[in-house]
């Protein structure tokens, strides 16, 4: 082993260890950390969500438990030129805990005569970079959106009093607009700020959007007379993001990576305002152990972490789904 080794981290920077420490055991949780959120909003299908502001606003307990501040107010009352009324508090405050559930790991052996041991910590990237991206980061998605749906469902719109329940109705070419500006509107009507929102939609809704009846379109075609670009990437400026099918359900069973639900229904379209959510994620440990007795002579590569989706029950509003019926089998397409 040399004295020392660069390193290259997922983001492609690159830090330097040096050689004892290389023997030893290598606790890179916060380059890793970093790395991970630098690829978020890139890697995920609901990066957006991942990196919602909301995540830096909130109070960390421990580990695993934030505290969400919630204010709340009396309204204003007559008042006139010959009376002083008492002075009261009309406002409470309060901390309301959650506690991260979602506790995941993973783990594996890489054999010293597999490797370049001057590369060693370049190839464990590799590793993590492909589970990442395989594996990792397509079953953050799966959680974010079922989890979303889940509480969503069980809350109450705070302005009526009524228990949150997706549109159902199947989508066509013919009634798509109207049912995208349906949910708008249940948003305009929430005070749901216009700026902002989202739209995930599975591929087969996008394809259906593009051919929707009343859509106009503008066409650039100064990258040359024969481009034609027919992507709908905003609608109403509405940021549209495509999803694959199997990523937009609304339960997922989670034992080793994620599996589709028998009972799962397709999501269809998934309007959100980010600040409606907090997704946080806390790496408590990630670490590479060199070759030990223990170990049998091999690297031992361990990651642990705790992270979750939670929605503001206060934002509710600020979420809309449409969901078809068809199963956890089902391909998305309505």
């Amino acid at each position: 082993m040399p004295t020392s080794y660069v390193a290259p981290a997922n983001n492609g920077t690159a830090g330097t260890y040096d050689g004892s420490t290389a023997m030893g055991s290598l606790n890179y949780a916060d380059d890793y950390q970093r790395a991970l959120e630098q690829n978020f909003p890139y890697v995920l299908n609901y990066g957006a969500l991942y990196s919602t502001p909301n995540n830096g606003r909130f109070k960390w307990i421990n580990s695993k438990t934030i505290e969400i501040p919630s204010i709340s107010t009396t309204g204003r009352v007559d008042a006139d030129r010959d009376t002083i009324a008492f002075a009261q508090r009309n406002f409470s405050n309060k901390w309301v805990p959650k506690t991260l559930e979602n506790q995941r790991k993973w783990s594996t052996l890489v054999h010293p005569r597999d490797i370049d041991e001057t590369n060693m910590v370049a190839t464990i990237g590799n590793i993590t970079q492909v589970f990442n991206d395989e594996h990792k980061f397509p079953e953050m998605d799966a959680y974010c959106i079922s989890k979303i749906y889940a509480d969503w469902t069980s809350m109450k719109n705070p302005d009526t009093g009524e228990t949150h329940v997706a549109d159902t109705t199947v989508l066509t070419t013919a009634n798509i607009l109207s049912v995208f500006d349906s949910l708008m509107l249940n948003m305009d009507n929430g005070r749901v700020p216009a700026n902002g929102r989202i739209l995930y939609a599975p591929f087969e809704i996008l394809t259906i959007l593009k051919e929707a009846e009343k859509i106009s379109r503008s066409m650039d075609i100064t990258s040359g007379p024969n481009a034609i670009d027919r992507r709908v990437n905003r609608l109403d400026q509405v940021q549209v993001i495509g999803v694959p099918s199997t990523l937009m359900k609304t339960l997922y069973e989670f034992t080793t990576d994620y599996a589709i639900a028998d009972d799962a229904q397709q999501i269809s379209m998934f309007l959100v305002h980010p600040l409606a959510v907090i997704t946080p994620v806390s790496y408590s440990f990630s670490k590479l152990d060199a070759p030990s007795a223990m170990s049998e002579g091999k690297w031992v590569y361990y990651e642990e972490s705790f992270e979750d989706v939670f929605v503001l029950e206060n934002k509710s509003n600020a979420i809309q789904f449409n969901v078809s019926n068809s199963g956890g089998t089902g391909t998305g397409t309505n």
